[in-house]
This record gives structure tokens, sequence and C-alpha cells, in this order.
């Protein structure tokens, strides 16, 4: 697999989401300075809320079915933090996350461009960046 040497895991269907570019802001628990190509893993555990899987366009399923894998790729522009509610609910259509799902004292959002899908290829995925051989 030529292209990034380094992956972000997200679980489904927000994996799918990013690299068909209708999220372009992954929300984290955590900041980060790293920028750059990444490619996007699908994690095996699946986001469980109904409001998650409400954004997923029919012709995306197919896509938001695989786990345990590299989905794709995209490039990591920054990192905004979100320190209230109000800046959190702000950027909604962004991260498409409800604002009831904001945590204080911050989240993070890891902004994105240029997502392209991947054919799949599976990989043990982690919590933070890890390496794709």
């Amino acid at each position: 697999m030529s292209g990034p040497t380094v992956a972000l895991s997200l679980k489904q269907p927000w994996a799918a989401l990013l690299v068909a570019g209708l999220k372009t802001v992954e929300i984290r628990k955590w900041s980060t300075q790293r920028l750059g190509p990444l490619w996007i893993h699908a994690a095996k555990v699946d986001d469980t809320r109904p409001e998650a899987w409400a954004w997923l366009p029919e012709d995306l399923k197919p896509l938001a079915e695989l786990r345990g894998g590299v989905i794709g790729q995209a490039i990591l522009t920054g990192c905004v933090t979100y320190s209230s509610r109000r800046a959190f609910a702000a950027d909604r259509f962004l991260h498409l996350n409800h604002p009831s799902w904001f945590q204080p004292p911050a989240l993070y959002g890891f902004t994105f461009s240029s997502p392209e899908v991947i054919d799949f290829r599976p990989a043990i995925g982690n919590i933070k960046f890890f390496a794709v051989p």
C-alpha cells in the first residue's frame, strides 16, 4: 500500500462519511499537532447511535459495512478546539455530531481535506494514530 504511513481509526459510519467527503471534521477528546496525509481506518466497532447512521446516504451503505481495515485517505489540515457547546454546535454540519455530544472542558476537531476512497485493505487499528506498513 503506497501513500501515507500513518492511519487514524474511526467507527463506522464516520469513516465512510469522512472518506466520501460528507464529514470534514473528526471529533476527539485529545488534540494533535500532526498534519498531512493519513489513511482512514474503519474500526471493528460501530457507533451504535441511530443519529450517526441517519447521516449515511443509501449509496454509501456498502462502504460503511467495511470493518477492520483501511478504506480511504485524507489530508489532516488542522485541529480546532471546541471549548463550549456553542462553538461545537456552530460546526455541527462539519462534524455531524449533535450539540449534546459536547463534553467539557473541551473537544477537538481534526479538520480534513482531499478525501479519497480506496480499495479495502485489512489492518489492525488503534485508538490514536498508528503506523500502517
